[in-house]
This record gives C-alpha cells, structure tokens and sequence, in this order.
C-alpha cells in the first residue's frame, strides 16, 4: 500500500485535533441524538483523523499543503 504525503502541518494539526476534542465532548456531554448530531460527530472525527495522520484528503485534492518544507 502506499503510503500518502504529509500536507497539514504543526500548528494546523494541533488546531484540528483541539477542534475535534471540543466538537467531540460538548455533543458527548449534550447527550441529544440527531442528525445534526451525528453529522458534527463525524466531522469531528475526520479532523481528530487528519490531525493525527497528519494527512487531509481535501488539502490533497485542492493542492494545499500547511506543513513547511524540512
């Protein structure tokens, strides 16, 4: 499998993951079900993932890269 390129960088990492944890807790700690809930859950997942990968589909697809050349 190949493997994909890094593209979000240090600070957009810890902004996405810091941005995930609230999205996650705050719907957690709600306790509501609903779509909208369940939408935000997701997204909040997909930026806890990108975060921790350091990868984001999108910023691929649109020729974006955050993380500075080493």
């Amino acid at each position: 499998m190949e493997s994909m390129e890094q593209n979000v960088g240090t600070i957009d990492r810890l902004v996405r993951a810091g941005m995930a944890v609230i999205i996650i807790l705050v719907l957690v700690k709600s306790g509501k079900i609903s779509l909208l809930t369940a939408i935000s859950l997701v997204a909040g997942g997909m930026l806890l993932s990108s975060a921790t990968s350091g990868v984001c589909p999108l910023y691929t697809q649109l020729g974006i890269c955050s993380k500075k050349n080493d």
